[in-house]
């Protein structure tokens, strides 16, 4: 599969790209946006969450600042 990532990358920039190629493109662009939602959809459900509780809140602060240094990665 890595392999297959490593040639979808290389053939980005060439106009001819075979159909497997094309392929695991396609594949490695979906598991991206999968992954970003996923991300998004924990960042918001973070941040609808109260709490009084100061371990919880910095436990809630600290989840983010993880989340949010995934969706920057993935950008």
């Amino acid at each position: 599969m890595a392999n297959a990532v490593a040639q979808a990358e290389a053939g980005a920039a060439n106009e001819f790209v075979s159909e497997d190629q094309r392929r695991a493109a396609d594949l490695v662009r979906t598991v991206k946006e999968r992954r970003k939602q996923a991300l998004l959809l924990q960042r918001e459900n973070i941040l609808s969450q109260k709490t009084s509780n100061p371990d919880r809140r910095a436990a809630l602060e600290a989840a983010l600042v993880q989340i949010e240094a995934q969706i920057e990665a993935l950008n």
